[in-house]
């Protein structure tokens, strides 16, 4: 049965597919060209040609469209992702395949963007206030023993980050929260995830992870409260965001950037392979330098034995026994002569006690006469007469009775 064409199609006279496809091909061609303004969230160039995206200065709407890499020539060189431009685009529908691209005719700058703009402002506000100072940034532990990973659910990034990771150090542990990495349950999602992971004793670095993506499905890593939320993180974050033409500003305040989730794991984690080489290489320089050591010691004892004064070890009482001998001789010399000296300093002293011994006088007839009470005569008028006297002489005592005074001598020498 053959349709008609021109009638309206109903359940028993349906349009054929091509009938529709080439009534939308005509019906789109009609518009013609038009200038559309707008904001280039995506900017890709693949074989010469341009595929990007355009997006609505305030309603949130976006077209895809192309550019060939003939009109490529004629328009601006500098165009880039964030840029506001005009641009011509002519709408083609695909008559075969059913799709409807824009096809970009021409384009032109009108300014930056207002997302970018407002992302350089706060850019600017971020790094006059030193969150991007690289002396606040913390530095990351040498071995966590545990990771959180903040990714999507099921995600690539989440596959790459910990299978690299085990691949390294096989017996890494991790702490996963999920949450949405793109569109506007980001940020809160991922805040809520931040705080679980910051509270957490266990988590030592703590990652966030996803597997890259366009301008406008980073936007939500930009956003100023979950920037601040990880500058203010006492745990070192890492941001692996993985996108290398865009950075969005957690790539700037985070403790480490890592250009995709699996340099990120090779940055957080060591490689076991790595750091037992390293190890048996340590182990190799210590033995290596401890040999060194004793083979120099063990060489320096040797040389200490060699010398003379080690190898006979009586060389010391060979030199020092003539020595000896003459100090020997000298201090048997001094003493004999000290001896004689002091014998005859004894026998001067004794004859000089001699000499003036009370012993040595009554040797030479003078005798002592003590009146009775003990006392020395000295004065004739203490003996009168009948008085009993005891004289001492040189040999004895005599008792004598006094007669009384007498004629005293003239000379004391008689």
């Amino acid at each position: 049965m053959t349709p008609v064409v021109d009638a309206k199609p109903t359940a028993e006279q349906p349009w054929p597919v091509s009938v529709l496809s080439t009534k939308i091909r005509d019906y789109i061609e009609r518009l013609g060209s038009v200038w559309v303004e707008g904001e280039l969230t995506q900017w890709s160039v693949s074989g010469g040609n341009v595929y990007g995206k355009l997006k609505d200065l305030e309603a949130d709407m976006t077209v895809s469209f192309s550019v060939w890499s003939s009109v490529k020539a004629r328009i601006p060189q500098d165009l880039k992702q964030g840029d506001h431009v005009a641009a011509l685009v002519k709408p083609n529908w695909w008559v075969k395949g059913g799709t409807l691209t824009m096809q970009v005719v021409d384009m032109r700058h009108v300014g930056l963007g207002d997302l970018l703009e407002r992302l350089e402002r706060l850019r600017q506000q971020l790094r006059a206030e030193g969150l991007f100072d690289a002396s606040r940034k913390k530095a990351l532990p040498f071995l966590p023993g545990c990771i959180g990973l903040i990714t999507g659910k099921d995600s690539d990034a989440e596959k790459d980050v910990k299978r690299n990771a085990q691949l390294r150090w096989p017996a890494v542990h991790f702490r996963t929260e999920y949450a949405s990495v793109q569109g506007d349950r980001v940020v809160p999602e991922v805040l809520a995830a931040l705080r679980r992971l910051e509270a957490d004793p266990d988590v030592q670095v703590i990652v966030i992870a996803r597997g890259g993506g366009d301008f406008q499905n980073l936007l939500g890593f930009s956003d100023e409260k979950l920037v601040r939320a990880v500058a203010a993180c006492t745990t070192p974050v890492v941001s692996a965001i993985g996108h290398e033409a865009d950075r969005p500003l957690l790539d700037d305040v985070a403790d480490l950037r890592a250009s995709t989730p699996t340099d990120a794991a090779k940055r957080v984690v060591p490689d076991v392979a790595d750091e037992l080489a390293r190890v048996r290489e340590c182990r190799a320089r210590i033995a290596s330098r401890v040999t060194h050591h004793v083979t120099r010691e063990m060489e320096r004892v040797e040389h200490l034995r060699t010398r003379p004064a080690l190898a006979t070890t009586t060389w010391i009482v060979d030199t020092r026994a003539e020595e000896l001998a003459r100090y020997v001789a000298r201090s048997t010399e001094l003493v004999e002569r000290m001896v004689e000296k002091c014998h005859s300093k004894v026998g001067e002293l004794r004859g000089h006690l001699r000499a003036l011994s009370p012993q040595r006088t009554l040797d030479r007839g003078y005798a002592i006469a003590q009146l009775p009470d003990g006392r020395a005569l000295r004065d004739a008028a203490d003996a009168p007469a009948g008085t009993s006297l005891l004289l001492t002489v040189a040999d004895g005592r005599v008792k004598a009775t006094s007669n009384g005074a007498g004629p005293a001598l003239s000379d004391p020498s008689r």
